[in-house]
């Protein structure tokens, strides 16, 4: 597995941990805590799905075979 954008992941498992911490803590209530997981991890999927050989890198690939 390659991860494009290591700073941005650890700041995403950061942030997952701390909301998982406070739920479990009683701190945030399951209302307004899994939402915000959910946004944290869809958000991770669509930067990894999103990631990818740019249009133009592509472009100027084929051109050059």
């Amino acid at each position: 597995m390659h991860i494009a954008n290591p700073t941005k992941a650890f700041i995403l498992l950061v942030a997952l941990i701390c909301v998982t911490v406070l739920l479990a803590l009683g701190k945030v209530s399951t209302e307004a805590g899994l939402p915000i997981i959910t946004a944290i991890v869809f958000y991770a999927i669509g930067n990894g799905v999103g990631h990818g050989t740019p249009v133009l890198d592509r472009k100027k690939r084929d051109e050059t075979h």
